[in-house]
């Protein structure tokens, strides 16, 4: 995401590098490569104009401090920008004090259907809401059958008419259902189109009248470009949408949707699908987004995914056996798979500044740790709770389960022992010099 618009923005400032401060002689090239850069990801001509010639005002009329190089003082215009161009600062979802609707618009193949499960699963774990899905695509009974496997994947019922054509009906008996069962979220899927019809609109539009919904969204392919930006557009004259949700982001995507689209349909992105898991739907922040376009990574969303799966009570058993040195293989096993449920791993080191270009053209699968995994499974209870025990001929015997050798096998004992008088080290405070010496040794093997 967005790799080729950094890369290219990331040229752009080193033309000002040797110069002492920022001149319309010397920003002229500077702006003229930022605008080709935004016109390669797929940005909107007049968007693209109107946002250098924004940023050539204000970095003509800042005064640069002597510490800021020009470079330096550009790339933060440009951010900020950026980020207002994706709407300045994130707006939240409309939940009102009763039963709140939730309308799920947009063309057929953009993520409706995985967004409408996705939504349900992220109110319902974050925001404590009883959600209920309404299965209103009449037209592609494969679309009943995803919600109903979502639905259940996430705990969540889906309402469906079965033989029921009439969208409307369908949404209003859903409501009825989700009130008289204690629901109070209901989040309503509709059909879509390969293209924008008439027929469509109206059908849309006649189920937004009759169901009133707190909330409207409108789901878009993000690979899709100017595409997806003209679709909004279409969809918010007729609709008047509240937010926009951007899918597929994860993929080979340019990025032009998402610093088009606020501009064009002056209504806030809301939300980003980064995956097929349900739990990969991420508020939309565009300060945030804007860090990660100029490679500045967003450490600030690492965090909270960190939060996420982090429990006080096992931390503090955790920190207990690390006090007492009885760290194990088991205790080691935990971190893996809450650092799983943290998402993608290269998603999730693209986050850290500088790690996103550093990381370019590598390729980190979503089960790196299976082989480790691998290694600790293949291990007994016995093994795992004493890792002082692991002999040679136990080692072997590992290797041989795991389908991995004897190296890898030591490798990885040899690392969870570093780790075992690291954590150790931070748990009580001191020897942190020691720590950073110890680190430096495992990054060189």
């Amino acid at each position: 995401m967005f790799e080729n618009l950094n890369e290219r923005l990331e040229r752009s400032f080193k033309l000002l590098k040797g110069q002492g401060k920022i001149t319309e002689i010397n920003i002229a090239e500077t702006l003229k490569d930022v605008r080709r850069a935004l016109l390669d990801a797929d940005v909107n001509f007049k968007i693209a104009k109107q946002f250098t010639e924004t940023v050539k005002k204000k970095a003509l009329g800042e005064d640069v401090l002597n510490a800021v190089k020009p470079g330096q003082q550009m790339v933060k215009i440009v951010h900020d920008e950026l980020a207002v161009l994706m709407g300045g600062k994130n707006v939240d979802i409309n939940l009102t004090d009763k039963t709140t609707i939730i309308l799920i618009a947009g063309l057929q193949g953009s993520g409706k259907t995985t967004f409408t499960g996705k939504l349900a699963n992220l109110l319902k774990s974050k925001r404590a809401k009883r959600p209920v899905l309404v299965a209103g695509d009449v037209y592609r009974p494969a679309a009943i059958d995803q919600l109903k496997v979502l639905g259940e994947q996430i705990g969540v019922p889906v309402y469906t008419e079965e033989g029921n054509k009439n969208p409307v009906e369908i949404a209003k008996a859903g409501i009825k259902y989700a009130k008289q069962n204690n629901h109070d979220l209901v989040i309503v899927d509709t059909a879509g189109r390969l293209a924008i019809d008439e027929e469509m609109m109206n059908e849309i539009t006649a189920v937004k009248k009759a169901i009133d919904p707190s909330e409207t969204l409108f789901v878009v392919d993000s690979m899709t470009g100017q595409d997806a930006v003209n679709t909004a557009k279409e969809f918010n004259d007729r609709l008047d949408f509240d937010g926009v949700v951007l899918t597929k982001l994860d993929g080979d995507t340019r990025g032009g949707a998402a610093l088009s689209i606020r501009s064009v349909v002056n209504k806030p992105i809301k939300f980003v699908g980064m995956g097929e898991k349900m739990d990969a739907l991420d508020v939309f922040h565009p300060e945030r987004m804007a860090d990660r376009i100029l490679g500045m990574g967003d450490i600030v969303s690492l965090v909270e995914k960190a939060q996420e799966q982090f429990d006080a009570e096992e931390a503090r058993k955790l920190q207990k056996k690390l006090a007492k040195n009885q760290f194990n293989f088991n205790d080691f096993l935990k971190q893996i798979q809450q650092i799983k449920k943290m998402g993608n791993i290269k998603d999730l080191a693209s986050m850290i500044p500088g790690m996103g270009k550093a990381l370019k053209g590598v390729d980190i699968e979503d089960d790196a740790f299976k082989g480790i995994e691998a290694i600790i499974y293949s291990m007994t209870p016995q093994e795992r709770e004493n890792p002082q025990v692991l002999n040679g001929s136990r080692r072997r015997r590992i290797a041989a389960g795991s389908g991995t050798n004897i190296q890898e096998v030591n490798r990885l004992i040899k690392q969870f022992d570093e780790t075992r008088k690291m954590m150790r080290m931070v748990s009580q405070g001191k020897n942190l010099q020691r720590m950073m010496g110890n680190m430096g040794g495992m990054r060189k093997r």
